[in-house]
């Protein structure tokens, strides 16, 4: 008599290597992560992108208010508040902007720190670090840094970001001028 089903642990096996219907099932498993990795990734570029174009370009304006108004010497709460103004895609930008404005001799060079000066909401509150108006015809550079949460902190280039204690990264930009006289 023949028989129609092996019992045997060995073709058991041989009939399941041999089988075909869940291909696309192990192709998703091993596919879909990688995939979902490399978007994840494309959207955190793409928001990090806009934020730091948003800086950029509020800075940039800010800035040129300054060179236009003669005369002035906007305080650090009002230079705040305009490039906070003119970001609105940076979330709670007046308590994660620190602002830094350098006096720059370009006859006796000295270059400003490296490290700008930025928040950290795992610490306490520091003063601000620098903010000195300068005189006439002086250059000044003026060094913004902004504190953002990741779109996805834990996976892919969200991970592999330079984060402070509270897991933010850094956006920083940087603008000069020079003071017009009066």
């Amino acid at each position: 008599m023949k028989r129609l089903f092996s019992t045997s642990p060995l073709g058991a096996l041989r009939r399941f290597a041999k089988r075909e219907d869940g291909n696309a099932t192990l192709e998703f498993v091993v596919v879909f992560p990688i995939f979902m990795l490399i978007m994840g990734s494309t959207f955190e570029l793409g928001t990090l992108t806009i934020r730091e174009t948003i800086l950029e370009r509020a800075l940039d304006l800010t800035v040129r208010d300054i060179r236009l108004g003669t005369g002035s010497a906007p305080q650090h709460d009002e230079l705040k508040a305009s490039i906070c103004d003119r970001a609105p895609l940076l979330i709670d930008c007046e308590d994660n902007l620190r602002i830094e404005m350098i006096q720059l001799d370009p006859r006796a060079w000295v270059s400003p720190p490296d490290t700008a000066d930025c928040t950290d909401r795992s610490q306490e509150v520091d003063p601000v670090r620098e903010f000195v108006h300068g005189q006439e015809n002086e250059m000044m550079l003026v060094r913004v840094c902004v504190k953002v949460q990741p779109l996805f902190p834990t996976t892919g280039l969200g991970d592999a970001l330079a984060k402070d204690g509270a897991g933010d990264y850094s956006l920083i930009a940087k603008s000069a001028f020079v003071q017009e006289p009066r």
